[in-house]
């Protein structure tokens, strides 16, 4: 069952008063603690245990599933393979994350896989929230991997979002574009203290007519460290665009490096980069308008991770 603790970082997470409507797939230390099925959206483990197939009815509209994953054992390292199959014409919202809380010196940790395939025009919306927290001095370690195959006019829409309380966390993004679908990629990654954050994306622009955009915002407090890479090859005629940019603070350090490749003459990538720090007038107004300089600084950040 849910405890205090499991449910605080599932409203984090996937802001979930209790079990939602709907299907989902609820994992709890490595195991699965519930799990409910729609007539649309069916979700079984896969053929070794170790994770889930969920595969949503062409034409389905307008539903959603929850898959969060907690973390409360420690020296528990988690890792799951997922698939998701998104059929024809539908367009559904897959809500996942991950949230541990640590109370122990050992480490805990998770390795959530994610595949979609998303069939010709279907659409899917994937919200995905990692956050840490606790009273252990254990290591909180997060590494997501997702892989996106989209079909002739499918469309993908992706919100990556590292909250906080994260030490250490290596993520991986890789797509495959099909003709004239769309692949939406907007990441927030804020770290503290000693954290570390890598983001690794390679989005391979296959069909004709098809379109990417990344958007990456950082933000890096304390001593803490993230490495952005982003990659778009083109194969085809095309449009892709990558967008980063990044927040120092404290010691903070950040190091970005988008690169494009355009293997076809109609291909058409760009890219735009910045790294800088909060700018003084902003601090200002927000302080005559009688917020302290932590609630002004707050502010600015919350405002630039939206």
């Amino acid at each position: 069952m849910l405890n205090a603790s499991d449910k605080t970082l599932l409203k984090t997470v996937a802001d979930l008063e209790g079990l939602p409507k709907g299907a989902y797939n609820i994992r709890k230390n490595g195991k699965l603690l519930s799990r409910q099925v729609t007539a649309n959206i069916n979700i079984e483990s896969n053929a070794d245990g170790s994770g889930i197939v969920v595969t949503i009815k062409p034409g389905t509209k307008n539903e959603s599933v929850h898959i969060p994953v907690i973390l409360s054992e420690a020296g528990l390292f988690d890792v799951v393979y997922n698939s998701f199959i998104i059929g024809e014409d539908a367009d559904v919202t897959i809500i996942a994350g991950c949230g541990i809380h640590c109370g122990s010196k050992e480490q805990e940790g998770h390795a959530g896989i994610h595949e979609f395939r998303v069939g010709k025009k279907a659409k899917v919306t994937y919200v995905e929230k990692h956050y840490a927290t606790g009273r252990g001095t254990g290591r909180r370690i997060l590494n997501p991997t997702t892989k996106v195959f989209l079909e002739q006019g499918a469309k993908a829409e992706m919100e990556l979002t590292q909250i906080s309380g994260v030490d250490e966390a290596n993520r991986l993004n890789e797509a495959e574009l099909g003709p004239e679908s769309l692949l939406l990629i907007t990441e927030r990654v804020l770290t503290d203290g000693e954290q570390k954050a890598v983001s690794t994306n390679n989005i391979v622009l296959q069909g004709e007519d098809c379109r990417a955009n990344m958007i990456s915002r950082s933000v890096m407090k304390g001593n803490s460290r993230q490495i952005f890479y982003a990659t778009l090859t083109a194969r085809n005629k095309c449009f892709g665009h990558i967008e980063c940019d990044a927040i120092i603070m404290d010691n903070g350090s950040n190091e970005t490096m988008p690169s494009l490749k355009a293997e076809h003459p109609d291909a058409e990538l760009t890219h735009e980069a910045s790294i800088g720090k909060i700018a003084n007038d902003q601090l200002m107004k927000l302080m005559s308008l009688g917020l302290t300089y932590d609630q002004s600084v707050n502010r600015i950040i919350q405002g630039f991770l939206k």
